[in-house]
């Protein structure tokens, strides 16, 4: 049996409608070309850490055209297997005017997809999507899928994560459980992408990502408390280093398009070296995560793309944060001039893709305005010290924790509604996870664009069903009001404006879809259900609908 020099890949990333680019790790320096269409592109890869890496940057490509390609390594085919029981992976550049079809989701756990691993993290709903996907017939092909957030965990590891840190390292020493450097990163993102159904449908379907927490550390950047008690640790230092070192590795660089990888400073460096040797940027990385971490404002990891008639606006907010008590904000000054540059009407529908959900259920937006104002002071410094830690305990570090972040952008989202920045969009739509249950919510307006948020959380990760009880409870009945009254204990001032549940919320493992239809901005989430005990090959089932026509036109939604 002949050993593929793959590890993994390869991943279809950035794609438009004449440049497609193609993401791969192989087992050792190699010159890495892909073949369609009758054509070849070919580059060298990059070390790091003892890693390589090829980014293929495919050009001069027909729009909407649906070629099959091939990856080679050294000469040689290295992918499509010969023997695979998939179909032949694709390059689909976008078609222009095309309406925008998307999926979306966060929060896949990579455990084994057998009958354990599904009793204690459900179906993986990409798995199973991958597998309609290859299974033929009529499914039209999304033009990309958004990962927002937690596409591995590097604080809550699995068995697998645990035998191989094991064999490394005293696992009972800091950190312990947790990843400690770029080795334990890079087998955490084997992993996590290395499942045949799931590395199919990745070679195929174009993605997009962005971190949350649990990339990083649960509760990352919090506050500053949580970050000067993280940064006395022996361990964080390395963890914060590695873990922002993988993930421009792993998922920023093919976030970028042709033009933005052409002005990130490391892929300057790599793409200007010559020669037949390997170029190694361990060092250069390093210190760039280093630098990007004590200074958010050096690097920026949001990004923004528009396909045709709708914009998606892919916003970071974890590592933009500034956690300075007297200014503190979810998105620093400079991270909120670029969003403020790009909150624009002229758009059928504006996507704002954000990790945290921007709107949370009202009563649990109050809790966490409450709780920012305590832990800065409004009571004291006792309930300060107090308010601090519930936060970290229960993860009260969202939107409505940032209130003046919040503030800003719900004015910047009012501006486009009201038409005040071009012609009001029919639909501004926030697009999150993290939460690990899915709703959609509306704020309550009778004129302008129509402001939704659609959650979609968890793909492979399921809330614990005592806190789904407590999600349900702060997403009905009297946690508005009793919220709203706790906040204005605190003088908190009351949002802008107020907005309120259409759908949900619902718990099963999901992975969402939209899609720019004539009746309006079409969104349903699907669930991988397992029918006669075949844990291995899973169906797709169909949770919930919710079209958002143009204001007036009324809107739907059926289970």
């Amino acid at each position: 049996m002949t050993i593929s020099p793959l590890v993994l890949g390869p991943m279809m990333r950035y794609v438009d409608e004449t440049s497609a680019s193609v993401w791969v790790e192989t087992k050792s320096a190699a010159r890495v070309s892909i073949r369609a269409g009758g054509r070849s592109w070919e580059t060298g890869t990059f070390a790091v850490h003892g890693h390589h890496y090829a980014l293929v940057e495919l050009d001069m490509l027909e729009p909407g055209t649906v070629t099959p390609y091939f990856l080679d390594i050294n000469g040689t085919q290295a992918w499509p297997d010969p023997e695979s029981e998939f179909p032949p992976s694709m390059i689909a550049t976008l078609k222009t005017g095309k309406p925008l079809r998307m999926a979306y989701g966060s929060c896949r756990t990579s455990v084994p997809h057998d009958r354990t691993g599904n009793r204690t993290h459900g179906v993986d709903s990409l798995r199973a999507y991958a597998l309609k996907m290859a299974s033929g017939g009529d499914h039209p092909w999304p033009d990309l899928v958004a990962f927002l957030g937690d596409q591995v965990y590097a604080d809550l590891t699995s068995d697998q994560m645990q035998e191989f840190i094991r064999a490394r390292r005293d696992i009972e020493a800091p950190p312990g459980e947790e990843l400690k450097d770029y080795e334990e990163y890079a087998h955490l993102y084997y992993l996590a992408w290395s499942d045949p159904a799931n590395r199919w449908l990745l070679s195929t379907l174009p993605s997009a990502m962005i971190f949350d927490d649990h990339d990083i550390r649960d509760d990352w950047n919090t506050s500053l408390s949580w970050k000067k008690e993280m940064e006395a640790t022996s361990w964080w230092h390395g963890r914060i280093v590695a873990g922002l070192a993988s993930y421009w590795v792993y998922q920023h660089l093919g976030n970028l398009s042709p033009q933005e990888r052409a002005d990130d400073a490391i892929w300057q460096h790599i793409s200007a070296h010559e020669g037949e040797d390997e170029i190694d940027v361990s060092a250069e990385l390093d210190s760039f995560a280093d630098r990007a971490d004590q200074d958010p404002g050096s690097y920026r990891w949001s990004y923004c793309r528009d396909f045709g008639d709708t914009r998606l606006i892919v916003v970071d907010s974890r590592a933009a944060r500034d956690l300075a008590p007297d200014h503190r904000a979810l998105v620093d000054t400079a991270e909120m001039a670029w969003l403020d540059g790009r909150m624009r009407g002229g758009f059928r529908h504006l996507l704002v893709a954000t990790s945290l959900p921007f709107l949370l259920p009202m009563g649990l937006h109050y809790v966490e305005s409450w709780n920012e104002a305590i832990s800065q002071g409004a009571w004291g410094n006792r309930a300060a010290r107090a308010g601090e830690k519930l936060r970290q305990a229960v993860d009260l570090e969202h939107w409505g924790a940032f209130q003046n972040s919040f503030r800003e952008v719900a004015a910047l989202v009012t501006e486009v509604a009201d038409g005040k920045r071009g012609p009001a969009p029919e639909t501004i739509a926030f697009l999150s996870g993290d939460v690990h249950y899915s709703y959609v919510s509306e704020v309550e307006r009778t004129s302008g664009s129509r402001i939704v948020q659609a959650v979609c959380s968890p793909i492979r990760n399921p809330l614990p069903r005592l806190m789904r009880s407590f999600a349900a409870v702060m997403s009905y009945g009297l946690a508005t009001p009793v919220g709203a009254l706790v906040a204005r204990s605190a003088k908190v001032p009351d949002p802008p404006f107020r907005w309120s549940g259409i759908r949900g919320p619902w718990f099963d493992n999901n992975l969402a879809s939209l899609e720019v239809t004539p009746e309006g901005l079409k969104l349903w989430w699907q669930t991988g259900v397992v029918d006669g005990g075949d844990h291995l090959h899973p169906g797709l089932k169909r949770v919930a609908t919710v079209t958002v026509a143009p204001r007036g036109a009324g809107a739907g939604g059926r289970p």
